[in-house]
């Protein structure tokens, strides 16, 4: 099972990243759980200083932008 963490405070962009990173993983038809991160010293301890961001198995793959749905299934297959 794939852990995807949206780290970010719930602004638009994070919500997009959300959607996002749930589509990509539906259509890879892989198990996952999305976990949205909005606690700034919790998404600090990541190392991550701009938001959205998308930790894949507790690893950060994108910062500071929204990834298309392609670019994040790449990002977790």
């Amino acid at each position: 099972m794939k852990k995807l963490q949206v780290l970010g405070t719930g602004c638009p962009k994070c919500r997009r990243l959300a959607q996002n990173a749930e589509a990509a993983a539906t259509q890879l038809g892989l198990e996952f759980e999305i976990e949205k991160v909005t606690d700034l010293r919790e998404i600090m301890r990541f190392g991550v200083m701009m938001t959205p961001a998308l930790a894949v198995d507790g690893v950060v793959q994108v910062m500071g932008r929204v990834p298309s749905v392609e670019e994040i299934k790449q990002m977790i297959q």
